[in-house]
This record gives C-alpha cells, sequence and structure tokens, in this order.
C-alpha cells in the first residue's frame, strides 16, 4: 500500500507554493487571490477579463507584497489551457494550489436551452475544472505532497433548479469530478476538495438581484438573514488549500448562511 507522509514529517506543497485561480478578475476567484495573498502565497490569476485580472493582481501585489500574475484565459480552450499553465508555473514559480473560480450561468430551462449554451457552461464550469486539474498534475508533482485543489460548485449542485438547467448539471458535475480526483491523486498526497456557496453578492447574481423582491425573498429564506459577500467564501477555500485542512479531502463544503439546511433552493 502506498503511504503518504503526514504533515511534520516530510515536506509538503502548502502552504508556500504558489495558487492558479481561474476567474480572478471579479467576484469569489479575486477575493480568493486577495486572501491567498494575505497568507504569502504567490497567486497566478486567469479571467476572460484583462483589466479584472490585471487589477486583482495589482491589489494582491500592493496590499499584501505578495508575487501575482495575470493572464487573459479563455479555460474552455484546451489549447490554451497547454500553454498557460507552464506560463503560470514559470511566472510565480512552482504551483501547488488550484482554485477553479471561473462560471458562468447559463440561465435557461431545459425546454427554451440550446446546444451553445449548454455547451458553454459545461465547457466553463466542468470540463476545464478536469482539463486544467489534469494539467498540474506536473507541477504539483515538482511541489510535493500537500498540493491542493478547490473546485468551486453550488448549493444548484444539489438541488434543481428549473431556471438553470446546465447550471445545475455542470455544478453537480463538478461534485462527482472532485470525488473522482480526489481518489485518483490522494496516493500522491495532493487533495482535491468542493465549495458550495449559496447567494454571494457577486456580479454573476446582480442580475437577479435586481429583480424586484428577489434579494429580500431570499434573506427571509435564508437562516442568517443576508447573503454571503465573496470573502465570507475566500476564507473557506484558503482553509481547505491549507495545512490545516492536511486530512482532507474527497469532501463537500457547504457555504450558504444555513439556506439549504432548511429549504431547497
Amino acid at each position: 500500500m502506498n503511504r503518504v507522509t503526514a504533515p511534520g514529517r516530510g515536506r509538503l506543497g502548502s502552504p508556500n507554493t504558489g495558487v492558479l485561480v481561474t476567474g480572478g478578475g471579479s467576484g469569489i476567484g479575486r477575493q480568493t487571490a486577495i486572501a491567498l495573498a494575505e497568507v504569502g502565497r504567490p497567486v497566478a490569476i486567469w479571467d476572460i477579463d484583462a483589466g479584472g485580472a490585471e487589477e486583482t493582481a495589482a491589489l494582491c501585489r500592493d496590499l499584501h507584497g505578495t508575487p501575482a500574475s495575470w493572464s487573459v484565459v479563455d479555460v474552455a480552450d484546451t489549447a490554451a489551457l497547454e500553454i498557460a499553465v507552464p506560463r503560470a508555473a514559470a511566472e510565480i514559480g512552482t504551483l501547488g494550489g488550484f482554485v477553479h473560480a471561473a462560471g458562468v450561468a447559463g440561465a435557461a430551462p431545459v425546454d427554451l436551452i440550446d446546444d451553445e449554451v449548454w455547451d458553454a457552461t459545461l465547457n466553463v464550469n466542468l470540463r476545464a475544472a478536469v482539463m486544467i486539474g489534469r494539467l498540474l498534475l506536473g507541477p504539483f508533482r515538482q511541489a510535493g505532497p500537500g498540493s491542493a485543489i478547490v473546485l468551486i460548485s453550488s448549493i444548484e449542485g444539489l438541488f434543481g433548479s428549473s431556471f438553470l438547467t446546465a447550471y445545475c448539471a455542470s455544478k453537480g458535475g463538478v461534485i462527482a469530478v472532485m470525488r473522482s480526483m480526489a481518489d485518483r491523486f490522494a496516493a500522491e498526497g495532493f487533495r482535491v476538495n468542493a465549495v458550495c456557496p449559496g447567494a454571494v453578492d457577486t456580479p454573476m447574481l446582480a442580475p437577479a438581484f435586481e429583480l424586484p423582491g428577489f434579494r429580500d425573498q431570499l434573506e427571509e429564506r435564508t437562516p442568517l438573514k443576508r447573503v454571503s459577500t465573496p470573502d465570507e467564501i475566500a476564507r473557506p477555500i484558503r482553509f481547505l488549500l491549507s495545512e490545516e485542512a492536511s486530512f482532507i479531502t474527497g469532501a463537500t463544503l457547504t457555504v450558504d448562511g444555513g439556506l439549504t439546511s432548511v429549504t431547497a433552493v
């Protein structure tokens, strides 16, 4: 049986190695990058929004003096990923962490969805997590045991929503993929977990919050009576990447203010 050295008895990839953060130009991805920079972890920020990615990198450097690079990367483009992963490793040193925060909503009910919306949603939210995870095996082996991945799922990955067919499929798939990756990578000491946020005050949800009564109804149904800030999702992600979570893998952490403990989405 393969044995992985426990913390304190061998070299661990975290917490000193760099972390790749997709979707780092705004929302949860941006706050995750900043939270990691706060504890001294270099970050490579990817986004399709050049301005957002560059601003996040600047915040990491200016606020915390931490090395941070940024790149415009379409995570649905496998050929681009094959170039971007080695480049990220070269820019910030060893890569021992990965957060897949890039995502699209793909809002459409099953009777109105088309191929384009379905493919775009699954490619960004789910397929990219697998392709990037595969490409990171080399850098993780250089970083050593302790390297870790956090995939961003959603409470919609746990429950259905009639207007989010593709999104629910992609986020449910993220949980299934996370479990498969966790099992496959465990022998090398690499951990893989997922975080399922509830309603978060991000650009993705901004259009829904503009609908009359939507935010008030959601907050009333949530035991903590509010939606979360991106930072409240970023801190649990940072924890799962750290040595504090050294025996946690294959787990799904729900961060939703108690919403799914009392009701479906």
